[in-house]
């Protein structure tokens, strides 16, 4: 917030002093009256009616171009504020941006935290933070797997993984197979953060869900 409030003041000092020099180089509004009103003093000796009718027209020429330079000024001045909401909203959008950002980049480093997690195989229903997710029968069986070894604290193998969903010795299992169920568990997920975070890989070890054990039900 102290970025932002230097900012905002930093644009607004610019923006002001803009806006003085700006209006300190207009020139006067009544310039023209003032030239005008030396032309009938230097010529009182202009008596006919024409000389008379042309310095009256000289004069409301003078109150016109006085308006509109008054005009100019409004419209500047509007100008200018809108310009400063426009500075300041883009850098508050910013900082906002950097903000999230920061949050996003915090989250990804500490992974998603999740306080409950709830397997329903009957159901074949999981519930992360009560979001639910409705998963197919593979799915389910590879999350159930990986929770039971998350109880445990063990990290597995895409083959031990595939051996014990399929009943057999891992060393007859493919470690590819339990790898495409582990994509496939994410796939289903949908939510590429909340998949990508939850089970994460262990590089040459296999894999984990990264959540606390305690957390965790089945039923």
């Amino acid at each position: 917030m102290r970025v932002v409030a230097i900012g905002i003041a930093v644009i607004v000092a610019i923006l002001l002093v803009a806006a003085v020099l700006l209006f300190a180089n207009l020139p006067d509004a009544n310039a023209f009256n003032a030239r005008v009103e030396q032309i009938f003093v230097a010529n009182d000796d202009l008596t006919s009616n024409a000389e008379i009718k042309l310095l009256e027209i000289l004069a409301q020429s003078g109150t016109a171009f006085s308006d509109v330079l008054q005009s100019y000024r409004t419209v500047i001045f509007v100008l200018l504020v809108f310009s400063t909401a426009l500075l300041i909203a883009a850098l508050v959008f910013l900082v906002t941006i950097i903000i999230l950002n920061r949050r996003m980049s915090e989250i990804e480093r500490a992974g998603i935290t999740v306080s409950s997690l709830l397997i329903s195989r009957e159901e074949r229903t999981v519930y992360i933070n009560n979001m639910e997710f409705k998963l197919t029968q593979a799915a389910i069986e590879t999350l159930s797997v990986l929770a039971e070894a998350r109880m445990d604290e063990d990290v597995m193998t895409g083959a031990e993984i595939e051996a014990v969903i399929s009943g057999r010795s891992p060393a007859d299992c493919d470690e590819a197979a339990g790898a495409t169920r582990i994509k496939r568990l994410r796939d289903t997920l949908g939510n590429q953060m909340v998949s990508e975070l939850l089970i994460r890989n262990i590089a040459r070890k296999g894999y984990m869900l990264s959540i606390d054990k305690d957390v965790i039900r089945m039923i």
